[in-house]
C-alpha cells in the first residue's frame, strides 16, 4: 500500500492525496485555495475599477481642455473692439463646448452603464475590508458651486451676445473657478487610480505567495519520492525473499 501511495504521489505530482496524509498541511492548502479564489474575484474588480478610472481620467482631461478653451474664447470676446458678428462666432463656439461637456458628462462604460453616476459615486468592493469608488459622481465632476460646467459655457455665450462687460467678467470668473475645480477632480481621480493600482500590485504579489506556499505544501519532491519508492520496493523484495525462505523450511528442519 505504501508503494502504491508513493506511485500515485509521483504520477499526480501531489504528495497530499487525502487530508489524513497531512492534516495540518491539508487544512492550510484549503485555506490558501479559498484565499486565492477570493483574490481572483477581487482582482477582476480591481481591473474593472482601473479601467473605469482610466476612462474617467480621459474624459476629465478632455473636459479640462474644453474649459480652458472656453475661457480663452471669453477673454477674446472681452475685447471691446470686436463686432457683434465676431462675438456671435465666439458664442457659437462656446455653445459647441457646452454640448461637448454634456457629452462627456453622459459618457458610458463598455457595458453601456453611465461612467459618472447621477447619484452617489458607485463604490466597488476590492477586498474583505476595502470599498472604493473608482470614479467620482457626475455632480462632483461636472458641477461647481451649484452650476454645471456646460451651463458656465452657455452663460458665457449669452454674455458675449449681450455684449455687457459685467456679464462677461462674471462669466470669466465662473470659468476660472470651473477650471480650478477641474484640476481638483483630475487630482482626485489620479489618487483613486494610484490606490487601485497599488492594491492590484499587492493582490498579484499575494497570488504569487499563495502559489509558492501551496506548491511547497502539496507538491511532490520527485527525487525524494523516487528514492522512497526504490527503498520501499527493496524492502518489499527483501520481505518476500525472507517469507519464501521461511516457507521452504519443513518440520524436520525445525526439529534438527
Amino acid at each position: 500500500r505504501a508503494i502504491a501511495d508513493t506511485q500515485v504521489s509521483i504520477s499526480t505530482a501531489k504528495k497530499i492525496q487525502r487530508p489524513s496524509d497531512d492534516p495540518v498541511a491539508a487544512a492550510r492548502v484549503a485555506t490558501i485555495r479559498r484565499s486565492h479564489a477570493n483574490n481572483i474575484v477581487w482582482g477582476a474588480n480591481l481591473d474593472t475599477g482601473l479601467s473605469l478610472n482610466s476612462q474617467a481620467d480621459t474624459a476629465v482631461t478632455g473636459m479640462a481642455d474644453r474649459m480652458a478653451q472656453a475661457r480663452e474664447l471669453m477673454l477674446a470676446g472681452a475685447n471691446g473692439a470686436l463686432s457683434a458678428a465676431d462675438r456671435e462666432t465666439l458664442a457659437k463656439q462656446l455653445d459647441g463646448i457646452a454640448e461637448a461637456l454634456d457629452g462627456l458628462a453622459n459618457s458610458s462604460t463598455a457595458s453601456g452603464q453611465p461612467l459618472f453616476s447621477t447619484g452617489a459615486a458607485l463604490a466597488v468592493r476590492y477586498s474583505a475590508d476595502i470599498v472604493l469608488a473608482p470614479v467620482p459622481s457626475r455632480a462632483a465632476v461636472f458641477v461647481n458651486n451649484g452650476v454645471s460646467l456646460s451651463q458656465m459655457a452657455r452663460d458665457g455665450a449669452i454674455a458675449l451676445r449681450g455684449g455687457g462687460a459685467p456679464a462677461i467678467n462674471a462669466s470669466l470668473d465662473a470659468l476660472a473657478s470651473g477650471i480650478a475645480s477641474t484640476a481638483d477632480v483630475l487630482g482626485d481621480i489620479g489618487q483613486r487610480g494610484a490606490r487601485l493600482d497599488s492594491m492590484r500590485t499587492v493582490s498579484r504579489s499575494q497570488d504569487v505567495d499563495f502559489a509558492a506556499e501551496r506548491t511547497q505544501l502539496e507538491a511532490t519532491d520527485l527525487s525524494e519520492a523516487i528514492a522512497l519508492l526504490n527503498a520501499q520496493t527493496l524492502t518489499l523484495d527483501a520481505a518476500r525473499a525472507a517469507f519464501a525462505r521461511i516457507n521452504r523450511r519443513t518440520l524436520f528442519d525445525l526439529l534438527s
